[in-house]
């Protein structure tokens, strides 16, 4: 189930309207009137809540869900435990996406004159600057600092001993201590989730979180998204540069560093003490063992081990790629004397 201080709940919806809503059949009508509260994926779902699956891939899994109901392809509908309602429908995902945002509502900041509102609590010596908006329900710890136009939004939570620079965005966040958000950062947005439904692309709703935890730096105008359903995580410690892309689901490990222009896609696992230089990016569901060290420029198709380095694109082991480099330097200078090749 979302985090309630950053999603309203508005369930419990019956069967038979998620299904109208979602352009889903019912696989047994007699289940219309059963009652939803909410959204989860399938390995954490209720038997109040309702799941998808997607594809073949994930079909195995449906037999072992405690899912109270799913969205499946008409293939799939054998495989659910006895129990779980089946909604059949040629767009799982879409139909999900459909029921999310019928069953949760992100809280918003409605606006109102007070620039801090009255349900936020902040502890003693905290700074909230001049134009800066905290919403409903945040919390703020001792010593930390708001900057000039800052936007903390509804029940978001700040440590102490932090500083959030100018004109920076923070939703759908949970933030240790002693972190520092520079100038202009983003914070909770959503990820890029979309799928194809019956009418074209739509939208999934990202219900997840942020987690940063203590110490962490997070550089001016970098983007760091809320999860789809899992958190997106920053270890300890760790150091983003400026204009820095965190997508969703991604966990960081702690004490990582990523230069400037870095962009991690959806889904990766970074372990401790990894080192990214500038303009590195990494494909979606990659994952980085701890404390690898990624070259600037580099594109990570796949998994890189624990402890190597690597670059260029596509990434391999470092010795190889400067070994290429300089064989195919070698090609060219020898053409270049010895005239053109057939």
């Amino acid at each position: 189930m979302p985090d309630r201080r950053f999603f309203e709940n508005l369930g419990p919806v019956c069967l038979g309207d998620l299904a109208e809503i979602a352009g889903a059949v019912l696989a047994d009508p007699a289940d219309a009137g059963r009652p939803i509260d909410g959204v989860s994926v399938l390995s954490q779902a209720g038997p109040r809540e309702i799941a998808f699956v997607a594809d073949g891939r994930h079909a195995r899994y449906l037999g072992a869900s405690r899912a109270g109901a799913c969205f499946v392809a008409e293939a799939a509908a054998p495989l659910g435990p006895e129990g779980c309602a089946r909604l059949l429908t040629a767009a799982p995902h879409a139909a999900w996406a459909a029921a999310a945002e019928r069953l949760h509502l992100p809280r918003r900041h409605l606006g109102l004159d007070a620039r801090t509102d009255p349900g936020a609590q902040l502890e003693e010596d905290v700074v909230v600057a001049a134009g800066a908006v905290v919403g409903p329900g945040a919390m703020i710890g001792r010593g930390t600092y708001i900057g000039p136009g800052a936007v903390v939004g509804p029940g978001v939570a700040i440590g102490r001993d932090c500083s959030i620079g100018t004109g920076a965005r923070i939703g759908f966040a949970l933030i240790g201590d002693r972190v520092r958000v520079h100038a202009g950062a983003v914070i909770g947005e959503p990820g890029f989730g979309a799928t194809v439904g019956p009418k074209g692309l739509v939208d999934v709703p990202q219900l997840g979180r942020v987690i940063i935890q203590d110490g962490v730096t997070v550089g001016a105008a970098s983007c760091i998204d809320r999860g789809a359903f899992e958190d997106t995580t920053i270890g300890e410690n760790t150091k983003i540069d400026n204009l820095v892309q965190i997508a969703h689901n991604v966990v960081v490990g702690r004490n990582c560093v990523l230069a400037a222009f870095t962009g991690i896609s959806g889904s990766v696992s970074i372990g401790d003490g990894c080192q990214f230089g500038g303009r590195a990016g990494i494909a979606d569901h990659v994952r980085i063992g701890a404390g690898a060290r990624i070259a600037a420029g580099s594109g990570v198709m796949s998994e890189v081990p624990a402890g190597e380095a690597w670059g260029g694109s596509p990434a391999r082991p470092v010795k190889q790629w400067l070994r290429e480099v300089a064989w195919v330097s070698r090609m060219v200078r020898r053409r270049g004397v010895g005239g053109s090749e057939a």
